[in-house]
């Protein structure tokens, strides 16, 4: 069925489904299918995908023989109210693979559990589809408001039962005459939400093995014309070792490079793993139909033409990706230099790039292809070996999560080079890079003003400060370029971390050693005076001072700095200075002649006589070699720290929040979306605890005075939330007051200003540091919680801080101690302190809110009165819509 035409019906009929229910979804072997409610135009796909069920199929689903569906069974199986009655089909192509469904149990009980049951075809069980169908099936009913399932299966049907025991929840059984009865609530517990995302790891790092490690390579647009790009990556496989088969796919010739060419791939006679897609844009669609009939597994799309060229060309991407998967396939690209993987075993080289740098234990993900050439060359001449390399291109399909997903668990890789445009989903790549970051440096460099030339830069650029929070909560080493992208490659793939801050600068050059030193200290290294060895000292001297450094129980670290002597070979120095740290623990850098990477004469050899560890890494100057020391002083400082959890705050009632936003959004004027009213706002708030001082809404004088004493005195009298947003200048109140008169005199001088007569009075809160807690939601990032001290200076600086949701109780605290304005709320000057953990209880409250529900685009407490007292609220506002695309909630799907 035709995804356009899918969309076009989303809102047919008396019991629409969401457009969220429409999933590609990754199978347990790194596949592609689609998933979707079924519709009555499926009956004949039904039929048909019931015919080709084995009878052993067929009697554990149905516990009978049921050969054949009436007519009857099958209207009643494809139509569906998708509320009491849901069914989704899992598709390939066009045809049906699985099938999951569950019907309320109306009547028994309170009314809110229902039957769930599945199948799914011979040939494509074990493919993980089982637990897929019960993961949205799940969703789409709580979405519904049911909040138990019911299963019956055959005693002897043991895949099923693995299916619900596997699945995270908590299963009661009963049994009874060979029935096995399963029951179990829905809900989205922890332990659910871990098998979860452990299923999503692997089946995406499946996916992504299935195009690094593919048996069989087919390019399809090969050619022997030396111009074209089918010619280059043809060329770049057969010259790069790769150890299967190569088939070249080109119509027009019997061979290619003395190697026999296909005019299909269906024409190939063996199986075909990979494609590499070299043809113009507008005739991939009959390559993508010959890959389906192939059982191609991936393809990496080199070709340009695609969203780099404007808005005809991003529909052309859309639509090359839907048909992408549909077929069962993941996608690198389109416009990608390609891939890459230099284990001995695979010797992969699918790109445009001719050489590649040296097999390491290093893993690189881009996006730039242009770049990316660039990139491999600078690796190269920098002597780091790459274990695999990924050029995604327009990353329309595969993008960074998944390689972090591969490479956390590929042994061949320890440390993981990213290079980012853009964020397919940040809150995913939050969440997976805290988790890979615990065992693997992960350093990245997000394009932006100074990172790469302009014509170079293809993403928008975005908030630095967003972008240095998000890398900072995941544990993510953020760089500024790609020199320094390197540098930090070079200490991490070669040296250890270090164990504290402890540097010891040794070398033969007295200015060397002082800008070494001072460079350290200035970046928060502790640094002695440096050992200055002198330009007579030898080879033995040099290698004694290092020695000592490294062996001092007072040094986590080593700079060895040095300056060949006027007519002195320099190996002795260089072997002196290998055998001194040799087997060290602790991390040796060096400004060894001015070299970049690591030269000949430091490096130790593996097996294939490349650089392995232990291998001293060179700095061009002592200034890159602190800073890249630093930087890692600063990851193993998170990485030794204990993973922090999410805390959510007693008191809590998010059904009921779900309830009011369900219900505003539901009203006509609502469907894109609204502001809610001040009073809705601080109703949303209470779900979550967070109280705002109380208020009254007044439309006269004698309203404001019985207001203020009902109240109770002091008051403020204060524009709403609906005026003051559209007239700023009226956010101003009156305080303090203490009489009827004052209260009197107050109402008429706003009403006068604001032309309005509803205005709020509100007690007073206790006197304060006011700050701003808010969650916004970036076009970039998703939803993110912001603090800040409130007022016209720090909104002038940007003094703000940001962290990714869900926070973490060690987030929430750092947020509150992130704006330079912090100190304020520490007691500054003698100042009181105020009472910080009621400012922490309220960001995990917001966070608790905002990660419930993604219908809430913008929220604002502003502000909040931080005393010693606690932290009082005063005005909120609330913007509710549509729920975004880029959250890591529910069910697995692809973006």
């Amino acid at each position: 069925m035709d995804i356009s035409r899918l969309q076009e019906r989303i809102g047919d009929g008396p019991h629409p489904f969401p457009r969220t229910w429409v999933a590609d979804i990754l199978a347990s072997d790194g596949g592609a299918v689609s998933l979707r409610p079924i519709m009555p135009e499926d009956a004949d796909r039904l039929i048909a995908f019931h015919a080709k069920l084995s009878e052993r199929t067929r009697y554990l689903r149905y516990f009978g023989p049921y050969p054949t569906m009436s007519k009857r069974d099958v209207t009643n199986f494809t139509t569906v109210d998708h509320r009491n009655r849901v069914a989704f089909v899992v598709v390939l192509g066009d045809e049906i693979i699985a099938v999951g469904r569950y019907e309320r149990l109306i009547g028994v009980g309170d009314g809110n559990s229902a039957e769930v049951a599945f199948v799914v075809a011979d040939a494509h069980q074990g493919r993980g589809l089982g637990p897929i169908l019960l993961e949205h099936l799940a969703g789409a009913a709580a979405e519904n408001g049911l909040t138990q399932f019911v299963a019956e299966v055959l005693s002897e049907n043991r895949n099923m039962v693995t299916v619900f025991r596997e699945a995270g929840y908590q299963v009661s059984r009963t049994y009874e005459g060979g029935v096995l009865r399963l029951e179990f609530d829905i809900d989205p517990t922890e332990a659910l939400v871990s098998v979860r995302n452990s299923r999503e790891r692997a089946a995406e790092a499946r996916s992504m093995k299935n195009v690094l490690s593919p048996r069989s390579v087919a390019v399809i647009g090969a050619s022997g014309d030396r111009s074209k790009v089918g010619s280059a990556v043809l060329v770049n496989l057969l010259r790069g070792g790769f150890t299967g088969p190569v088939y070249p796919v080109n119509a027009e010739s019997r061979s290619i490079r003395g190697v026999r060419a296909y005019p299909t791939v269906r024409d190939i006679p063996d199986e075909v793993d990979l494609a590499v897609v070299a043809v113009p844009a507008e005739s991939i669609d009959a390559v993508l139909d010959d890959c389906l009939a192939k059982g191609v597994k991936a393809l990496v799309v080199v070709s340009s033409g695609f969203s780099e060229t404007g808005d005809e060309g991003r529909r052309s991407e859309r639509r090359l990706v839907h048909s992408a998967r549909k077929h069962g396939m993941r996608l690198i690209g389109p416009n990608a230099l390609g891939v890459a993987n230099n284990d001995p075993d695979i010797s992969l080289n699918a790109t445009l790039a001719p050489v590649l740098p040296t097999a390491g234990n290093v893993g690189f993900f881009c996006q730039s292809g242009a770049l990316g050439i660039a990139i491999l060359d600078e690796a190269a001449r920098s002597r780091i070996g790459l274990s695999a390399f990924v050029s995604a291109g327009n990353r329309a399909d595969v993008s960074g999560n998944d390689l972090l997903q591969y490479w956390d668990s590929d042994p061949a890789t320890e440390v993981v080079l990213l290079y980012l445009e853009s964020f397919g989903n940040p809150r995913k790549f939050s969440r997976i890079a805290r988790r890979v970051a615990r065992t693997k440096p992960v350093v990245a460099v997000k394009s932006g003003r100074h990172a790469v030339p302009p014509a170079l830069a293809t993403g928008a650029e975005m908030d630095d400060s967003i972008v240095r929070a998000l890398f900072e909560q995941s544990g993510v080493v953020q760089v500024g370029s790609i020199s320094q992208l390197f540098d930090s490659a070079l200490l991490f793939a070669f040296q250890p971390l270090p164990a504290g801050p402890r540097v010891a600068v040794v070398g033969n050059s007295t200015a060397l050693g002082v800008l070494a030193a001072d460079a350290a200290r200035s970046e928060g290294l502790q640094v002695g005076e440096p050992v200055d060895l002198g330009p007579q000292a030898g080879p033995t001297d040099f290698a004694a001072g290092v020695r000592t450094a490294v062996e001092s129980f007072d040094i986590d670290a080593v700079i060895a700095v040095f300056v060949p002597p006027v007519a002195v070979a320099v190996e002795p120095y260089a072997a002196a200075l290998k055998d001194a740290v040799r087997g060290s623990d602790k991390p040796v850098l060096s400004t060894f002649l001015a070299a970049e990477g690591v030269p000949d004469a430091l490096a130790v050899r593996g097996v294939d006589g490349n650089p392995m560890r232990g291998s001293v890494p060179s700095y061009p100057g002592p200034e890159r070699a602190a800073m890249a020391l630093a930087r890692a002083w600063r990851y193993a400082q998170w990485q030794r720290k204990p993973p922090s959890k999410v805390v959510r705050p007693a008191s809590l009632d998010p059904e009921r929040a779900r309830d009011l936003v369900a219900g505003w959004l539901a009203e006509p004027a609502a469907s894109e979306g609204r502001w809610l009213t001040d009073v809705e706002a601080a109703e949303l708030l209470g779900c979550y605890g967070v109280e705002v001082i109380p208020f009254r809404t007044v439309g006269s004088e004698d309203e404001a005075v019985a207001a203020a004493e009902g109240l109770g005195y002091p008051v403020a009298v204060k524009a709403t939330g609906e005026q003051w947003r559209h007239r700023p200048d009226l956010g101003g109140v009156r305080l303090d007051l203490g009489g009827a008169d004052s209260v009197r005199s107050a109402y008429r001088d706003l009403a006068a200003v604001s032309g309005e007569p509803l205005l709020h009075v509100q007690r007073m809160g206790a006197k304060g540091i006011g700050c701003v807690v808010g969650v916004q939601d970036d076009p970039s990032f998703g939803s993110l919680i912001s603090f800040g001290l409130a007022g016209v200076i720090s909104d002038l600086l940007g003094d703000r801080a940001y962290r990714v949701l869900p926070v973490t109780e060690d987030a929430a605290v750092e947020l509150i101690d992130a704006p330079k304005a912090a100190p304020l709320l520490s007691g500054y000057r003698s100042s009181v302190p105020v009472d910080k953990a009621a400012l922490v209880d309220l960001v995990q409250r917001i966070s608790a809110l905002a990660d419930d529900l993604p219908e809430v685009r913008e929220l604002a407490c502003e502000p909040v009165l931080a005393s010693a007292a606690g932290a009082q609220i005063t005005d909120s506002r609330v913007r509710i819509g549509p729920e975004p695309n880029m959250v890591d909630l529910g069910p697995r799907r692809l973006r």
